[in-house]
């Protein structure tokens, strides 16, 4: 084993103490994998309200009191408080008297203002020379973070011990990047010579997610297709071009995110009606029989019961589904349907379901229970998404024996290939051109596989022995961290 790592993981969401997407999936399991490898692992995140009052968490203050200065005319007051996950990882939260505290549910965490945000990155080196333990590796996430290496190079850069600190950052969706005004900077604290297009001066705004790959040792995003795509026009939400320099430099991977198959495991998971495995996928039948009855279908075993879980939103794919919606129906599918989101799409599977009662079926909103007996229940799983970094939806569904139909983009081009009737190889069902016609033909596709059942038992099987877990990726996070740290060695070396 490579030596041993003392890493900070920072993120705005963690499961499962607050999730609202892929990101909290990350930050809660990817510690425990890299602990399990000897590394001493401990996570950073805000102290929402729900987490503070939850008694379950056994949330305990290890600062009463932490000074954080903001800028020449303001000093605000951070508390922090430390729970764990269940394996043990430490949990610091940093808590405010003001932010974070509407938090009372997972939809509420995120803010729509960038003050929370600042405060949050600019306690973090604080808290860490209050708790007296120095990490080799600080890991942000997403642009939420994005100022902690901006503050960690530029504020603290008089101090010799934080210029040893090895810096990550990892984008898992370029679209999002916290764009704001120029007076961001004298709020944050920041020098005025940041406002230039070397660092964080954007087309006009001053960026999050600009600083953190720019002040960054090593940045990565969550799949390799996805790092490659993000240096185009079509998917670089116009950064193509830093995002091109950096990949010049050597400074940007791509690491694809695993799921943990302790939590989600078709033989033990609690959620689910019926348990079953590769070896003995009998009980896979039983939770199919209770979702076609949860959602009101009638009980045919034969009849093809396609599920999808996602975001209603365009990104995912749903401006595709809308025009062959009733032909997916007419060709014989149970179709079922777990978001929220966009009010047209919310209102497009809800009229659908009102006048299809006995094939489609429209849950609005999210429930991670019912999630699971939607993976486990469903024989095929839809994910026609425009773009997708790395998308976990297509893992889950594999973990629990259900054949995705993707779109050949970002992590859904690294995890799914076309299976194949003369060779039996491939994992599921994949088009490209982002076309409504191109996607109702690769629904018949799967259709007619499953049509064959020694095929598709076949395919079953090999879903169900596919491993996606977080073992392989903990092991590349560990060697890209010790990139990182070569990367800073050389940088300070050349100052």
């Amino acid at each position: 084993m490579a030596r041993s790592l003392k890493v900070l993981i920072v993120s705005a969401e963690v499961a499962p103490l607050a999730k609202v997407g892929g990101l909290a999936d990350v930050a809660g399991a990817l510690p425990k994998a890299l602990r399990a490898l000897g590394h001493d692992v401990r996570i950073a995140m805000p102290c929402y309200r729900m987490i503070e009052k939850n008694p379950n968490y056994s949330v305990r203050t290890v600062v009463k009191s932490l000074p954080v200065p903001m800028n020449p005319m303001t000093t605000e007051e951070a508390i922090i408080r430390r729970t764990s996950l269940n394996d043990g990882t430490p949990v610091y939260l940093v808590g405010h008297q003001h932010y974070f505290t509407d938090a009372t549910e997972s939809k509420k965490v995120y803010a729509m203002e960038p003050d929370p945000y600042i405060f949050f990155d600019r306690a973090i080196p604080f808290m860490l020379e209050a708790l007296d333990w120095m990490p080799d590796i600080i890991h942000a996430n997403d642009w939420h973070t994005g100022f902690v290496p901006v503050y960690i190079r530029v504020l603290h850069a008089h101090q010799p011990e934080w210029q040893k600190v090895g810096l990550v950052f990892t984008i898992h969706n370029l679209a999002y990047q916290g764009e704001f005004g120029y007076d961001l900077l004298w709020k944050a604290g920041l020098p005025e010579w940041l406002y230039h297009y070397e660092h964080l001066e954007f087309y006009g705004r001053v960026n999050f997610l600009k600083g953190g790959i720019v002040y960054s040792d090593m940045v990565n995003t969550v799949s390799k297709t996805y790092a490659r795509e993000i240096q185009t026009p079509e998917y670089g939400c116009r950064m193509e071009g830093l995002l091109q320099y950096i990949a010049s430099q050597g400074r940007l991977e791509g690491i694809l995110n695993g799921i943990d198959y302790d939590e989600y495991n078709p033989a033990t998971d609690p959620r689910i009606p019926a348990h079953y495995s590769a070896d003995d996928p009998s009980g896979k039948a039983g939770c199919k029989a209770a979702l076609q009855k949860e959602c009101g279908f009638p009980a045919d075993p034969h009849a093809p019961v396609m599920g999808m879980i996602t975001r209603l939103a365009d990104q995912k794919g749903l401006d595709l589904i809308a025009p062959i919606a009733g032909k997916i129906l007419d060709i014989g599918f149970q179709f079922v349907v777990l978001g929220t989101g966009d009010p047209r799409y919310e209102q497009l599977f809800t009229e659908l379901a009102q006048k299809h009662p006995q094939q489609m079926k429209a849950f609005i909103g999210f429930d991670p229970d019912l999630a699971q007996r939607i993976y486990a229940g469903s024989d095929m799983f839809l994910m026609p998404s425009r773009f997708e970094p790395c998308g976990l939806g297509q893992l889950m569904a594999l973990r629990y024996g259900t054949i995705p139909i993707v779109r050949k983009t970002g992590g859904l081009a690294d995890t799914v290939q076309e299976f194949s009737a003369r060779t039996g190889k491939g994992n599921g069902f994949v088009f490209e051109p982002y076309d409504s016609t191109e996607l109702l033909k690769t629904i018949k596709r799967a259709l007619k596989t499953y049509q064959q059942p020694e095929l598709w038992k076949r395919l079953v099987d090999t879903a169900l022995r596919q491993d996606f877990s977080w073992k392989h990726a903990a092991g590349e996070y560990a060697q890209f961290y010790l990139r990182a740290q070569q990367q800073r060695k050389a940088s300070v070396e050349a100052a």
